[in-house]
């Protein structure tokens, strides 16, 4: 759900209606997730399957090096996003798939970047812990 370490970070899952921000959890910025914008030491955890909705339109950093942060930002050209998993074998591994289709991971977007929780899954009692992401499984509850 997180990328970045729970035993160190406090975290919380997403709720619909929340309004995020994109932030660093460490002095490092490699450390990089979402927090509620009323609770910044606090990591919110997107389930796959998340659907957010940016205020503007998204940009992320462009590395040099592993070690170096470009001020160049690249943008998406999208605001709607949903989350979701890739490359599980890497530590890094939280994404968004933006309805362009492209996919960004979360730790490659800018700081101070609001989105807005739109509906996240609901876990379905019994199911195995694949079919509750897939998209026939899934029921949401949406933002009233």
């Amino acid at each position: 759900m997180c990328d970045y370490s729970l035993h160190t970070v406090a975290s919380r899952p997403a709720k619909a209606g929340d309004l995020l921000v994109t932030t660093s959890f460490s002095l490092s910025h490699d450390l990089r997730g979402f927090c509620a914008k009323d609770e910044p030491g606090v990591a919110v955890c997107l389930m796959p399957g998340t659907e957010l909705a940016f205020r503007t339109e998204p940009t992320r950093h462009r590395v040099l090096a592993p070690l170096i942060w470009l001020g160049i930002m690249g943008h998406i050209d999208s605001k709607l996003a949903r989350s979701r998993q890739v490359r599980l074998g890497d530590k890094v591994h939280d994404a968004l798939e933006f309805s362009n289709g492209k996919v960004e991971l979360v730790t490659a977007l800018r700081r101070g970047l609001e989105a807005t929780v739109l509906q996240v899954p609901v876990m379905i009692e019994g199911a195995p812990p694949a079919a509750r992401h897939s998209s026939i499984a899934l029921q949401r509850e949406s933002v009233r």
